[in-house]
């Protein structure tokens, strides 16, 4: 497993600088061990692991906060057939190898090195599934967009997106053959007062969805401004529901409050079987930008 990853057994990829604690190759290869990856495998966790130690993604407090986030790892580029990933039917689900163990992979280390206990150190109120292991690959055959790495300048290359997600939310929309009216659902769901907050969203849409979605020549910057633009709640509505701090002042009640700080707080992939109205929202963990979103070239 090290060797797979071309890199020195005592190389540092991640810290806890809270904790102090270090995440070698040595111990993140161990842990992939027990997840059951193959070496072929490991250079994403690698990867993850690098991206997730950048300081904007805040690490610990991720995995720490009662928000109960998960790294979910967005795989694309030709390394996801090399090695079997699934990207179509049952993306999120069991029957794949490599997504269920690159994931698990991550969790393994983030109990077993960084040592996020359940109820101890890891504070989740709920948590999710998703904290078991999140990890899919983007269905480039069925997307009508360049792939996912390319849009990232990884051009010769494959890469991975981490993204601290705390929630997953079905989007069912099974009769609209008009974008508008398909994504308007999608917006809907964004904006919805229990996953509310400035923070960033990964819409991961169907191939079903996404053909519709532009059928009259959007592209994927019409689509983000779209649900940009229409993501939105009044500020009133926030307030009375608890979603702004208490002194927020009632005259501006009638403010809009978007989700997100922009279009680009959108992360928009192709994942899924051919057919099917279901497409997905993962809502970002932290209301206050805690956590953003980043993305490592997967060294082979």
């Amino acid at each position: 497993m090290i060797a797979a990853s071309g890199r020195r057994a005592d190389q540092a990829l991640a810290t806890h600088a809270p904790t102090g604690r270090v995440c070698t190759v040595h111990a993140a290869a161990a842990n992939a061990v027990m997840a059951g990856c193959l070496p072929k495998y490991f250079p994403i966790v690698v990867a993850a692991l690098e991206a997730a130690n950048r300081d904007s993604f805040t690490f610990h407090g991720s995995a720490a906060s009662t928000g109960g986030s998960t790294p979910m790892l967005i795989v694309s580029g030709p390394v996801t057939e090399q090695i079997g990933m699934n990207s179509a039917a049952n993306v999120f689900g069991p029957g794949n190898r490599a997504n269920a163990t690159i994931g698990r992979a991550m969790r393994l280390i983030i109990l077993n090195v960084f040592q996020m206990i359940p109820g101890v150190s890891d504070r989740s109120t709920q948590g999710w599934p998703g904290k078991y292991g999140c990890c899919i690959a983007e269905n480039t055959a069925a997307s009508p967009w360049s792939p996912l790495h390319d849009e990232l300048g990884f051009h010769d290359g494959s890469s991975v997106t981490v993204f601290a997600a705390s929630g997953f939310h079905n989007i069912e929309n099974h009769y609209t053959d008009d974008p508008k009216a398909l994504l308007s659902t999608f917006a809907d769901s964004m904006a919805s007062l229990g996953a509310f907050s400035d923070g960033e969203s990964v819409i991961v849409m169907s191939p079903e969805h996404a053909k519709i979605a532009t059928s009259r020549g959007w592209s994927k910057q019409d689509i983000r401004e779209f649900l940009f633009a229409q993501a939105w709640r009044e500020q009133g509505e926030l307030r009375r529901a608890g979603k702004v701090p208490h002194d927020a002042k009632p005259s501006d009640d009638a403010a809009p409050a978007h989700r997100g700080l922009g279009p680009d707080d959108i992360l928009i992939v192709v994942a899924g079987a051919d057919a099917g109205g279901h497409s997905a929202f993962l809502t970002s963990w932290s209301r206050a930008r805690g956590s953003l979103r980043q993305s490592r070239r997967i060294e082979p």
